[in-house]
């Protein structure tokens, strides 16, 4: 009943799975390759025509925007609720999926694509780069890949990234010194959306952009060790790959961590 075209590299992808984890709901995953731009072949773009990953199909019908996903799955599958009953906290909950969506999912791009997606596209011909990233239909998206393609973590995109996710960090340590949750006094879908982005935190060996915030820190070690971030996240990142992106993210750490001083100031 539940196909769910994705791929691990994926935030938005991941808060799916484990909204899909912990509703314990049966799936099949379609991987799609978005390094070789799979997401841009004509098939895909006839499920998805924002050309992104996750796309759900529900019998037989196709469901774009990840948050939109999850508040379907709500929806549909209304047991083990992942989202308040009270209407503020409701309101609460899509103001912080805007957050997320408007704000730390181009920010966790503009991190992740250069070191993740970039290297396999330099190894193609200049001509074949930009024929795959002419493709993309939205134009800020395509000319921020062009600029992190040509410019690496030295794009000036990298910045505002940093700045953003020093933000939202700060933002968080506020709401978690008042209650368990971003989604208040139980595990709902603002963190399922959240815990993604710190994924990319882990993977790239970057928790030094926690240091001075407990509450964050604890939440992370909380939402890490749910059965449902294991299955949904965690499985798919063996010792080779997270050494591998630990590797990458120690790397680019001059950088980051320049740009996070100067957030922080």
């Amino acid at each position: 009943m539940i196909t769910l075209y994705t791929n691990i590299m994926s935030p938005c992808a991941q808060k799916v799975r484990i909204v899909l984890a912990e509703k314990n709901l049966s799936w099949t995953a379609r991987p799609v390759d978005l390094a070789n731009k799979e997401n841009l072949q004509s098939w895909y773009l006839a499920l998805n025509p924002l050309d992104v990953v996750p796309t759900l199909v529900h019998n037989e019908q196709p469901v774009i925007e990840s948050s939109v996903i999850c508040e379907y799955l709500e929806d549909a599958f209304p047991q083990t609720p992942l989202r308040p009953s009270d209407p503020l906290q409701v309101a609460k909950m899509r103001v912080w999926l805007k957050h997320i969506d408007n704000k730390l999912h181009p920010s966790c791009g503009a991190l992740q694509w250069p070191l993740v997606m970039r290297p396999g596209l330099l190894a193609k011909s200049e001509e074949e780069q930009q024929k795959l990233i002419d493709q993309i239909p939205e134009a800020p998206r395509r000319e921020r890949q062009r600029r992190l393609l040509a410019q690496g973590l030295e794009a000036p995109d990298v910045a505002g990234a940093v700045k953003v996710y020093h933000d939202t960090i700060v933002q968080m340590e506020a709401t978690l010194k008042n209650q368990s949750w971003l989604s208040g006094d139980a595990f709902g879908i603002s963190d399922c959306a959240t815990a993604p982005y710190f994924q990319t935190v882990i993977q790239f060996d970057w928790l030094q952009m926690l240091e001075g915030f407990p509450a964050v820190l604890d939440w992370l070690a909380r939402v890490t060790a749910r059965e449902s971030y294991q299955q949904a996240v965690s499985a798919d990142f063996d010792a080779e790959l997270l050494a591998d992106l630990n590797a990458r993210g120690r790397d680019a750490w001059t950088i980051v961590s320049k740009h996070l001083q100067a957030a922080a100031s």
